[in-house]
């Protein structure tokens, strides 16, 4: 099993890791990743591995069914050997974004607390979709308290329950159309803010900034009609 050094510290820009196998698509698999593979809205990192004699650029990095975290090499490029050890590396400034992205999307469900119907992260522009039958908030509001939430520089943070304690807590979960992965035992929450009334804590797999303070502005577009009760948000940030 590769070891997510994404989840550890999704600041890591590179790290050394062994190939352990080729699947056979021609995937790559390591001891341990610094890519965070799609998931949850959020696309899977991009970079580069190195190694003697070789390199190979990467395109993205999924999670298999059996739960392999598998990089996507660029097409036509080379592959490592198994036991190879390779120099990994993100495209940062890619992943940077889509974590500024991310920790916005999570304010942006706390301004509208209403169900996720659904959402996707992007470089250039995110949304999320609510089940929202009537306009609770008109754009100048939610541009308005996000951008308060921004410069409150809360800590973002995350932590673990077990979970018997998340079906305790049904109302942590705030996506009607993803749900968090079982199986595992226990659940990862991520927290903005701190004590007992957080600014937001929700189960997430994703890569997030230290603090909302990293986002800068962001812009909030027009609420979009998608359906009979869901409207769909959309954000873009400053460079």
């Amino acid at each position: 099993m590769t070891e997510p050094l994404f989840r550890t510290d999704p600041y890591l820009k590179t790290a050394q890791a062994e190939v352990t196998g080729v699947t056979p698509e021609g995937g790559i698999v390591l001891d341990r990743s610094i890519f965070y593979p799609k998931g949850g809205g959020q696309p899977g990192d991009s970079g580069a591995l190195r190694w003697s004699g070789g390199r190979t650029e990467i395109a993205g990095a999924v999670k298999a069914p059996d739960g392999t975290l598998v990089l996507v090499p660029a097409e036509e490029a080379p592959l490592p050997p198994v036991g190879a050890t390779v120099e990994t590396r993100i495209d940062w400034d890619r992943r940077y974004r889509f974590m500024r992205m991310h920790t916005a999307l999570h304010l942006l469900s706390v301004v509208v607390p209403l169900p996720v119907t659904g959402g996707q992260i992007g470089a250039e522009k995110s949304r999320l979709d609510f089940d929202m039958p009537e306009i609770i908030h008109d754009r100048e509001f939610i541009q308005a308290r996000i951008g308060q939430l921004v410069a409150a520089d809360s800590p973002v943070t995350d932590e673990w329950i077990t979970e018997a304690e998340l079906d305790a807590s049904p109302g942590l979960v705030k996506t009607l159309s993803v749900k968090p992965p079982r199986g595992a035992g226990h659940i990862r929450l991520v927290r903005i803010g701190t004590g007992a009334d957080p600014v937001d804590l929700q189960p997430c797999g994703g890569t997030h900034v230290r603090s909302t303070g990293e986002i800068r502005s962001v812009h909030v577009g027009k609420i979009e009609n998608k359906g009979k009760s869901n409207r769909r948000i959309s954000i873009t940030l400053e460079a």
